[in-house]
């Protein structure tokens, strides 16, 4: 790659008790540095060059600071890589900034920082980031899949991001989240953002990280602002890096598309090295089919929900789908069962579905979603995730025991059942409410779970032979393409939040490809082309770097890469192990459309998310062998327990052991829907 050196950006020469202003701005961009002496509020610099015959910018002024700060601009093949090295002529805490302005109208923009924010967020509430709360919003890269801002000119078409280059290696501790802080010792983590200035929209980026106007420390709580301070000793240095590109792109699904490869290319992220097979983790995992089993009830479960990691103590909730999936650990307990001769996960998965099939049913024929044993409550609202996700998992189990000459002839009258109500829940659009009563009334008209009923509806049109599913999984998919996947708009599928969010993306690019397997010549091609949009946005959640954590936190002490991990939600800003069948559609579609990047992506998800098994010796902060961490806190955001590096004290391995099962069990659907 050629490099062209475009000009040295400014040195500053000054001494140590000067207060007065410098100012600078350059080729669009303008830079800032805030200096703070403990006890004392920070005094804020703008920063002016004056260029010189060599190409030299040196800043004049009357006072001295004690810092030299020099910058150097490349051209990389049309992209600006910006090296700012920052040095100490005595003991100083500062924090550096910059800002590029795009020349777009702020009213005319939308907004991508990956994993965190998509278009204006407005699906989120005003207590999350979002466009309800400020126009402007800085944020700490560590929230991001990618340390990069991205701002998107819906008038031309036009882009500008910025990313930050360096490398990730160190984090340090602070005694507070908001103000003026001093940070306990080096970090690498930075700013990035975007704001309104005068109406035009700037980039906003720089070191150490600050947050503005507000913080968002937990769950649908914003604090005020933080601004980090990094001691440089004098004669030390620091040196950062970021690179400022532009594009064009016919829509926002395009821009996102080709700023999701542009991440993917600079960070390059490898597959983790683990110990780990895939037998190994299934045989480890195991052990929670065995410990959480709860057998006394009128349903026999797997207790998986609002356990304690402290304990990992057996609670009262039984939960079909979501955060609990009972039913498919069940499937996945009898498979793995037989394979390995274990009667023990035999007996306790089939008392599961014969419990279910006795008692799981409301009396309009759905399944009780989720029981409160200890508390006699049986939640009254139904949701068509839960209800999807309990079909689904029947469906597996009915096909898998069909092979084996097996007959239910009762589930299977109550799985079509379901589906026939399914057909009469679905709206006119295609669309399905999220959450409705048992005489069918709505509670949450919102479409944003739609995508999870078009797996059993497709997988009950082949078990049964029956079109009319095959015909509602399609109207599903036209819903899907009309309002989320041409309007770059995923939200609202997780229950536990309404906003933007992972798992909306990732359903719509599976329920895709389950009618891409599932239909033929130019029906499969249209199928295959939406999952393929909604992958990248799916993709976007899911990190390409490694966040660096500090000495003490449990996660870094681990040795955690952060790598292949999705984050959740705007609402919800931790990562977890949710990819269920994603991996499969990843791979898939790598062939299908000759895409490399999503087949060497699976590979790191895969191996990423092995990382924090827990076994003896290797715990990983969990109490029981084989309890899968679910809310794994990577960045200044909590549930309102423990902090980034650790866990929230309430976890539900019921899921996540049920995710990583069928990432490690690749195929099931094309054997399903293909008959293989």
């Amino acid at each position: 790659m050629r490099v062209k050196r475009l000009f040295w950006g400014f040195m500053l020469l000054v001494g140590i008790t000067n207060t007065e202003v410098l100012a600078y701005a350059q080729e669009g961009v303008s830079a800032s540095v805030s200096l703070k002496t403990p006890g004392n509020d920070a005094r804020h610099y703008s920063l002016s060059l004056l260029k010189q015959p060599d190409g030299l910018y040196i800043c004049q002024l009357p006072e001295k600071l004690p810092l030299i700060i020099s910058r150097q601009v490349f051209d990389m093949n049309g992209r600006q890589r910006i090296t700012v090295v920052i040095k100490a002529l005595d003991n100083v805490y500062f924090n550096y900034g910059e800002q590029l302005k795009t020349g777009y109208n702020h009213a005319d923009c939308q907004f991508y920082m990956p994993g965190f924010w998509y278009r204006r967020n407005l699906r989120s509430p005003k207590e999350a980031p979002s466009f309800h709360s400020s126009d402007s919003w800085l944020v700490r890269e560590d929230r991001l899949s990618t340390p990069l801002t991205a701002v998107y000119n819906t008038t031309n078409g036009k882009s500008a991001s910025v990313i930050r280059m360096d490398a990730f290696n160190k984090e340090a501790l602070t005694t507070h989240k908001e103000g003026e802080i001093i940070l306990s010792g080096a970090t690498s983590i930075g700013y990035t953002g975007f704001q309104n200035l005068n109406g035009m929209t700037v980039l906003s980026y720089g070191f150490p990280y600050k947050e503005a106007p507000k913080t968002y420390i937990r769950k649908l709580t914003l604090a005020p602002a933080v601004e980090a301070f990094q001691l440089l000793k004098k004669g030390e240095s620091v040196q950062l890096t970021w690179e400022l590109a532009h594009g064009e792109s016919a829509d926002f699904s395009e821009f996102v598309q080709h700023t999701w490869e542009y991440s993917y290319d600079t960070n390059r992220p490898k597959p983790v090295e683990t110990l780990f097979s895939v037998d190994r983790m299934k045989e480890v995992m195991s052990n929670f089919f065995v410990e959480s089993y709860v057998g006394e009830t009128p349903t026999h479960y797997y207790s998986g929900v609002e356990l304690e990691t402290s304990t990992c103590a057996n609670t009262d909730v039984a939960e079909v789908g979501f955060v609990g999936r009972t039913l498919l650990n069940a499937y996945n307990a009898l498979e793995y069962g037989e394979q390995q001769n274990r009667a023990d996960l035999i007996n306790n998965a089939v008392n599961i579905f014969n419990t279910y099939l006795q008692n799981g049913f409301s009396a309009a024929g759905f399944f009780n979603e989720v029981v409160h044993y200890k508390r006699g409550n049986i939640e009254s609202n139904h949701s068509i995730r839960r209800q999807s996700e309990g079909v689904y998992a029947v469906l597996h189990y009915l096909n898998y025991e069909k092979q084996h000459k097996r007959k239910h002839l009762e589930w299977e009258k109550r799985v079509k059942a379901m589906l026939d109500s399914f057909l009469r829940l679905q709206n006119v659009d295609g669309s399905f409410p999220r959450k409705f009563k048992d005489d069918f009334s709505i509670v949450d008209e919102s479409g944003g779970s739609t995508p999870s009923a078009t797996l059993p509806l497709v997988l009950g049109y082949k078990y049964f032979k029956d079109k009319r599913y095959l015909a509602s999984a399609k109207r599903t998919v036209d819903y899907l393409e009309k309002e989320l996947i041409s309007k770059a708009d995923y939200f609202s599928s997780t229950l536990d939040a309404n906003c933007e969010d992972k798992e909306a993306s990732l359903y719509a690019a599976t329920a895709a490809y389950y009618l891409a397997l599932a239909t033929k010549g130019t029906e499969r091609l249209h199928y295959t082309e939406l999952a393929k949009k909604a992958t990248y946005f799916a993709l976007s959640w899911y990190y390409t770097w490694d966040v660096p954590f500090a000495e003490g936190q449990m996660l870094g002490d681990i040795g955690l890469k952060t790598r292949g991990w999705g984050n959740v939600s705007v609402e919800n800003n931790h990562i977890d192990v949710f990819v269920f069948e994603f991996a499969d559609v990843l791979r898939w579609l790598s062939k299908e459309c000759n895409e490399p990047r999503f087949g060497e992506f699976a590979a790191v998800i895969s191996t990423s998310m092995r990382q924090l098994l827990p076994y003896e010796g290797h715990m990983c902060g969990i109490a029981k062998v084989g309890y899968y961490p679910e809310v794994v806190q990577h960045t200044n955001w909590d549930y309102g327990r423990n902090g980034k590096g650790y866990y929230n004290n309430i976890f539900a391995p019921g899921w996540t052991v049920a995710s990583l099962w069928e990432l490690f069990t690749p195929g099931r659907a094309e054997k399903f829907i293909l008959n293989r």
